[in-house]
C-alpha cells in the first residue's frame, strides 16, 4: 500500500511539500487528476499516479496542461472532485481553457495547482502566477507551510463547490520541495462516477451565453471577497506600530525575524493565505493601526500593489514598501537572513547580522556545470548532426528537456529556446527570414506536448528545415514520466495506447523521414546529412531509451570501457563529446567504469581506435 493511503488520522509522516499535497487531496477524496509534469511540482503527480493503481482515483498523464485542464474540466462538471497539476509556465499553455472556464465554472471541486519557480532551479522564467487569479477571475489559496500545504488542499476543494468555481492553488519551490512532519487527517470516501447534465445555454460559450455567464463571475468574485474576509488563511498576529503583510514561505522567514530581532511587542504580523480575492476590509484596518508597513512577497508586487490601491482608496496615510532598490527584489527566492536584514532595516531596529566565517584558506570548490549523463543518446545525436552540418553555417533552435542542456561547449548545439514546442515553430521563421540552414531539436514527451501543430505549419507553408526528435522513450528531466510514444508494458501497466512518432510525422506530410540510433555514429551522420541536403521539410528520429530510464527497467546494459596504452592523447573524446565519464589523471584521459555505461560513442571518435571495451567488470 502507498504510504500516502495510510488511514490513520492524527498520525505523524515526514512528508516532502508535494507528498503532503497529494496527501491532502487525497483526504478530500479527490476522484480525478490530471498533469503534464514539471518541476516543482512533479511528485504530486508521481505520487496521484502511483495511488491510482491501488485505489478508485483515476489519473492520467495528459499530453499538455491544457489538455489536462479540459479533462479534468470535463470530470468536474460531471460532478467529480478533480485536480489539475502543472508548474507556473504550463498555466500558459492552460490559459486559453482556464479564461473561459473561469465564466463556465464546475459541478465538482475543481483545484488548479500551479507550482510557481523563484529563482528558476529549473525553469526559463520566473512569472508570478499569482496575476493568473486576477486575470480570471478565480480564487487563489498559497500555504505557507508543508503541513498547510495538506489542510488546505480539503479547504480548497470546498470553496470551489461553494462558488461553483475552479480555485487556483498557488505554491513555490520552496513548499513543494521542502520536508516537515505532517498530521495525517482522515480520508474521505471517493466519489468515482459522475454524471453530466446537460445544460447547453450555461455551459457552451457561445457570445450570448458568455455574457450572462461573465456577470455570474462578477458575482461569484463579490462572494469570494467576503469569504476571504472571513478566511482563516488570512489572519493577523501579534500588536504593535510596525506592520508586515506577507504570504506563501515569506511568512515562515517573517514570523523567525521578528522573533529573532526582539520586536514581537513593537510588530503585528498580516499573513495573506486567501490572496484572491484580497480582503479589502481586513487590509485597511491593518493599515490604520500602524506607523509603517512593509509586504514581504517572493516575485511581482502583487500585494504591495493592491495594499497601496486599499490605502488609496481609504484614504489612509501610511509608509507602505515593499520592492525597492534598499528593500526586496524581484527576483530569485527570499531566505531568512534577507527577511531579516530588511525587516531591521526598514523598522530602523538595531541588528547584528551574523558575522560571516572566513573561508579564505578553504580550496575553490571545483566547477560542476550541469551535463548530459553518462551515455546520454542525446550527446552521440549531436555529434552527429554537428559533423553532418560541419563547414555549413546552421542555426539550431532548441526546446525544453534534458537535450537543452547541449547548447553548452562543446556540443554548442543550441541557440535559440523560448518555450515548449517553440523549436518547431522559430525554425520555420529562421528557415525564412535567413539563408541559412536550420535544425531543430525537440524530445519525444515535448513533440507530443506542443511541437506538432509547428510541424504542421511547416509542411502547410513549405518550410526548408530539418527537425531532430530525440526519442529516448520517456519524459526524462522531469523524473521519467510517460509520454503517448512510451511502452508501457515495460512498466507492467495495460490499458494504455501508443503512438508511433514515425507514423505520426508521415502522416502529417513529411516526404523525408529517418530513424537513426544515435550509438551507430557512421551510420548516423550519414543519414542525417541526407536529411540536411533535402530541400523542405525533413524529419529525424533520433532512437535510444534514456540510459537512467533503462536502469530503472533492469535492462542490461554494455561493459563499460578503459583507454589503452595506444592513445596519443588528443582528448578527442572530451573535446568534443565530454562525456562525464572521462576524467584526467596525471595528464592521461581515464574513463571511470562506475559511470560509464558502454555505449561505445567514444570509441567510434576516437582516431587512434584505443578506447576498449573491458574483459571484465569487477
Amino acid at each position: 500500500m502507498h504510504k500516502l493511503l495510510t488511514d490513520g488520522p492524527g498520525k505523524k509522516l515526514l512528508l516532502l511539500g508535494n507528498e503532503a499535497i497529494a496527501r491532502g487531496a487525497v483526504e478530500a477524496g479527490l476522484a480525478f487528476a490530471a498533469t503534464y509534469p514539471g518541476t516543482p511540482s512533479s511528485e504530486i503527480s508521481q505520487n496521484l499516479f502511483q495511488i491510482s493503481m491501488n485505489s478508485p482515483l483515476y489519473f492520467e498523464y495528459s499530453t499538455n496542461e491544457k489538455v489536462a485542464l479540459e479533462v479534468t474540466a470535463a470530470a468536474a462538471n460531471s460532478g467529480l472532485r478533480s485536480l489539475c497539476i502543472m508548474k507556473h509556465v504550463g498555466l500558459n499553455v492552460a490559459a486559453d481553457a482556464l479564461m473561459t472556464l473561469a465564466y463556465v465554472g464546475v459541478k465538482g471541486g475543481l483545484v488548479i495547482i500551479t507550482a510557481d519557480d523563484p529563482f528558476m532551479f529549473s525553469s526559463q522564467n520566473e512569472q508570478d502566477n499569482r496575476y493568473y487569479a486576477k486575470l480570471s477571475g478565480l480564487p487563489m489559496l498559497e500555504p505557507s507551510t508543508v503541513e498547510e500545504a495538506r489542510e488546505m488542499m480539503g479547504q480548497a476543494f470546498t470553496l470551489s463547490e461553494t462558488l461553483r468555481e475552479p480555485v487556483i492553488f498557488r505554491t513555490t519551490t520552496r513548499i513543494n520541495h521542502s520536508t516537515a512532519p505532517v498530521v495525517l487527517g482522515p480520508i474521505a470516501q471517493i466519489q468515482s462516477e459522475g454524471d453530466f447534465q446537460k445544460d447547453p445555454m450555461n455551459l457552451v460559450t457561445v457570445p450570448a451565453v458568455s455574457r450572462k455567464l461573465h456577470v455570474k463571475l462578477l458575482e461569484n468574485q463579490a462572494r469570494a471577497a467576503e469569504l476571504s474576509e472571513a478566511s482563516e488563511y488570512n489572519r493577523e498576529e501579534g500588536r504593535g506600530e510596525f506592520g508586515v503583510i506577507c504570504n506563501g514561505v515569506s511568512y515562515a522567514y517573517v514570523h523567525d525575524a521578528v522573533k529573532d530581532l526582539g520586536i514581537e511587542d513593537k510588530t503585528a504580523v498580516l499573513r495573506i493565505g486567501f490572496s484572491h480575492p484580497m480582503p479589502k476590509n481586513k487590509i485597511t484596518a491593518f493599515l490604520k493601526e500602524r506607523s509603517k508597513v512593509l509586504v514581504v512577497e517572493e516575485g511581482e508586487p502583487y500585494m504591495e500593489e493592491a495594499v497601496k490601491a486599499f490605502a488609496q482608496e481609504e484614504g489612509t496615510d501610511v509608509l507602505i514598501s515593499g520592492k525597492g532598490d534598499n528593500l526586496f527584489s524581484r527576483l530569485n527566492e527570499f531566505d531568512p537572513a534577507l527577511v531579516r536584514k530588511n525587516i531591521a532595516e526598514y523598522f530602523n531596529v538595531p541588528y547584528d547580522a551574523p558575522k560571516i566565517p572566513d573561508l579564505s584558506d578553504a580550496p575553490e570548490s571545483p566547477a560542476r556545470p550541469p551535463n548530459l549523463c553518462a551515455g546520454c543518446s542525446h550527446r552521440a545525436t549531436y555529434y552527429a548532426v554537428k559533423k553532418a552540418a560541419e563547414g555549413t553555417d546552421t542555426i539550431y533552435p532548441t526546446d525544453i528537456g534534458c537535450y537543452t542542456l547541449g547548447f553548452l561547449p562543446p556540443l554548442s548545439m543550441g541557440d535559440f529556446l523560448i518555450c515548449m514546442g517553440s523549436s518547431v515553430g522559430t525554425a520555420c521563421g529562421f528557415s525564412r527570414a535567413t539563408n541559412k540552414k536550420v535544425v531543430a531539436f525537440i524530445g519525444d514527451s515535448t513533440f507530443f506536448h506542443s511541437g506538432i501543430p509547428g510541424l504542421i505549419n511547416a509542411v502547410f507553408n513549405n518550410h526548408n528545415f530539418t527537425l531532430v526528435i530525440l526519442d529516448n522513450g520517456t519524459t526524462a528531466m522531469t523524473g521519467h514520466q510517460p509520454n503517448p510514444g512510451v511502452d508501457m508494458a515495460e512498466l507492467n501497466l495495460e490499458g494504455y495506447g501508443r503512438v508511433s512518432i514515425e507514423n505520426l510525422v508521415k502522416a502529417m506530410g513529411v516526404s523525408h523521414v529517418s530513424v537513426i540510433r544515435p550509438f551507430n555514429v557512421r551510420k548516423s551522420i550519414e543519414t542525417v546529412r541526407e536529411a540536411l541536403d533535402f530541400k523542405g521539410v525533413s524529419v529525424v528520429i533520433a532512437r535510444e531509451q534514456c540510459v537512467l530510464y533503462a536502469k530503472s527497467l533492469k535492462k542490461k546494459s554494455g561493459r563499460p570501457f578503459y583507454v589503452s596504452d595506444k592513445c596519443k592523447n588528443h582528448r578527442n573524446c572530451i573535446l568534443e563529446l565530454a562525456c562525464p565519464a572521462f576524467y584526467i589523471d596525471n595528464g592521461k584521459t581515464r574513463i571511470d567504469p562506475g559511470l560509464c555505461v558502454g555505449c561505445s560513442v567514444c570509441a567510434q571518435v576516437c582516431p587512434e581506435k584505443c578506447i576498449l571495451p573491458l574483459k571484465s567488470v569487477s
